[in-house]
């Protein structure tokens, strides 16, 4: 029975952790095409609270408790802010002067800036000095992307690319958040995904009549990529990366941005026709190497170790 159902659940992980990362790749398309008749705001306030009640229904179906302590609803509070307010709102704020590729690349920062969290802030994992090249690998390819010698200015598109900075920082965060605070409780997946959106959906809903008020043109294709990334991506998506990251833990889970800059650029190159500067690709592939070193996937010879 053992051996049956163990390779049965990780098959299982693999499935959702590979859904999740086509699932979040494809929204920075979705975001770019409802931001044709939406704010940015809306574009936001839509995702969580549909995600939210998305979640809330599968909780209420599967008969799951929620939580006495009260403790843990604060811990939830903070990772709703970090990890869906504010980096939902700053991507689709983003995404008025970014591609829907480019912020799909800045996304595939999070696995550094989780390493950074993990260690620094939150230090429930040690960096070796491998890791710590990595990370320096990924910032130098962050610079790349972000080639500073082209700015004169403070340009909307260099604040739309520190916007996805900061979104992949809160990213990282929340990372840690949960692995410092919450992955250790008995909380099933689906009651966790249902309080880490929920709550930043409960927050919108507060904010409705400051974000939400503007007028709306909505067409098909618009309404189509809201339920979309509501319903799939902030609620269904959200269950699964639960589940990666308490099978994983938080470093490997955050490799799902390998998947989404690959989904997000080749949907934006194909359905948008978007466009990138060779600096974008080279930094993202310096990313990548750094992601490479930090996940451990590269590793420094015994030899250079020694030799440091």
């Amino acid at each position: 029975m053992t051996s049956t159902t163990a390779p049965t659940r990780s098959l299982s992980i693999v499935l959702q952790f590979v859904g999740m990362g086509l699932v979040w790749g494809a929204s920075f398309l979705f975001m770019k095409i409802a931001l044709d008749g939406v704010s940015f705001y809306q574009v936001a306030w839509s995702r969580l609270v549909l995600g939210g009640l998305t979640l809330g229904i599968i909780v209420l179906l599967s008969r799951q408790r929620l939580p006495r302590e009260r403790v843990i609803y604060l811990h939830f509070l903070v990772i709703a802010l970090t990890n869906c307010v504010i980096p939902h709102l700053a991507f689709a704020w983003a995404e008025q002067y970014v591609s829907s590729g480019l912020a799909s690349i800045y996304n595939a920062v999070t696995p550094i800036t989780t390493a950074l969290m993990v260690t620094l802030a939150f230090h429930v994992e040690k960096l070796n000095r491998g890791q710590v090249l990595g990370i320096g690998i990924g910032i130098a390819g962050v610079v790349v992307i972000i080639a500073p010698w082209q700015h004169a200015a403070f340009t909307g598109d260099l604040a739309g690319q520190l916007a996805c900075l900061l979104a992949a920082t809160c990213y990282g965060f929340s990372f840690g958040y949960v692995r410092k605070f919450l992955s250790h409780r008995p909380i099933p997946g689906a009651t966790f995904a249902f309080l880490n959106i929920g709550v930043a959906g409960a927050i919108m809903l507060v904010l409705t009549p400051v974000i939400a008020w503007q007028p709306v043109a909505l067409t098909p294709g618009i309404v189509a990529s809201l339920l979309t990334l509501g319903i799939l991506g902030t609620g269904v998506a959200y269950i699964w990366n639960i589940n990666v990251l308490r099978a994983w833990g938080p470093t490997n889970a955050s490799t799902v941005t390998y998947i989404t800059p690959v989904v997000g650029v080749l949907l934006g190159v194909v359905v948008l026709g978007e466009t990138f500067s060779l600096n974008q690709p080279a930094g993202a592939a310096l990313v990548l190497v750094g992601i490479l070193f930090t996940q451990q996937r590269i590793r420094l010879s015994r030899r250079a170790l020694v030799t440091q």
